[in-house]
């Protein structure tokens, strides 16, 4: 079964998707994305894989017969691909050379705008789960992204925000936190011609820092090649960082935003294109878990101070820069 159903609570639309329980464990010693497996080709760089057990399609399955006049569903109507980064199953982002991740920033930009294309679509979301603790299963160096037939909560409440802020100010919310974060230094933790990193004022997550493009544009697909390639550079960089935080593999939630699609509004003058990382360590040995208080209140407690950590921050930024990776 997959479909969506109606979250009458809180005005938002949830995926059903039972059919995913029956993914197989996989074999210690196969990877459908590994050159051999006859899943995938046995020469690629990067590659756009469709999810073998997608919670959307652009062919959905009927739904079940449990609706009423209160209880509302729809077809779980959307796209979902995996993005391979490379044919080799133990890479990281920083053994990937500059030229290769451009290649997967470029394959970003295709992607996006070929399910931008449909009509039906509102909101493109490229992200990536990296780890154990985020859940998982599959240790070749890979993303996803989904494409939403409906706009999802958080990135509704992200775009009123920022429309209310202009309609007030004149001025774009992304432009002026990233101007005001720039001023006071202490929180930044790299910046190049076209990207800023940054731990924000406001951070839920004690390492959860934001790439925050320099120039005003909305999506990905809006990028320059200069940009696309020092896009690549940015990420796998901030990848290396994680990894010399605590000198082990980081586990992280990668989420990029771009503006959404296939909307009557321009929202150009309001929208600003960022990546947002929510990583689940609060310290080398400890998980920060998303407790009642976050979860069922959205009510976010960071346990520690921002400028503090991305002190921390810098200090793995410039020992990733000495390292071999580099």
């Amino acid at each position: 079964m997959a479909e969506l159903r109606y979250h009458p609570l809180i005005d938002d639309w949830i995926m059903i998707a039972s059919h995913r329980q029956s993914r197989p464990q996989m074999p210690k010693d196969w990877c459908p994305f590994c050159p051999g497996s006859g899943k995938v080709p046995d020469h690629y760089d990067v590659l756009e894989y469709d999810n073998d057990f997608p919670a959307l399609s652009q062919t959905p399955p009927p739904m079940d017969d449990v609706t009423n006049d209160f209880f509302q569903a729809r077809p779980a109507y959307g796209k979902c691909e995996v993005i391979l980064y490379s044919p080799n199953h133990t890479a990281n982002l920083y053994d990937l050379t500059d030229d290769h991740v451009k290649k997967l920033v470029d394959l970003w930009c295709e992607r996006f705008e070929t399910i931008a294309g449909d009509p039906k679509i509102q909101y493109v979301f490229i992200f990536e789960n990296r780890g154990d603790a985020v859940g998982v299963t599959m240790p070749h160096p890979h993303g996803q992204i989904y494409g939403y037939s409906w706009m999802p909560k958080k990135l509704e409440l992200e775009i009123k925000s920022a429309k209310k802020y202009h309609k007030v100010q004149g001025s774009c919310l992304f432009c002026d936190l990233l101007k005001n974060e720039l001023d006071f230094q202490k929180r930044i933790i790299f910046q190049n011609k076209y990207f800023t990193v940054f731990l924000p004022y406001f951070s839920e997550y004690p390492y959860g820092v934001y790439i925050f493009s320099n120039d005003h544009k909305q999506t990905i697909a809006q990028f320059t090649q200069e940009e696309r390639f020092v896009l690549g550079q940015t990420v796998k960089q901030v990848s290396g960082m994680y990894d010399q935080l605590f000198g082990y593999r980081f586990p992280y939630m990668m989420c990029m935003h771009n503006a959404p699609v296939n909307q009557k509004e321009d929202l150009s003058p309001v929208y600003h294109f960022h990546v947002e990382y929510f990583p689940p360590m609060r310290a080398a040995d400890k998980q920060k878990f998303n407790a009642s208080s976050e979860t069922g209140a959205w009510a976010h407690c960071n346990p520690t101070a921002p400028e503090e950590k991305a002190e921390e921050l810098r200090a793995a930024y410039q020992r990733y820069l000495e390292s071999d990776h580099a």
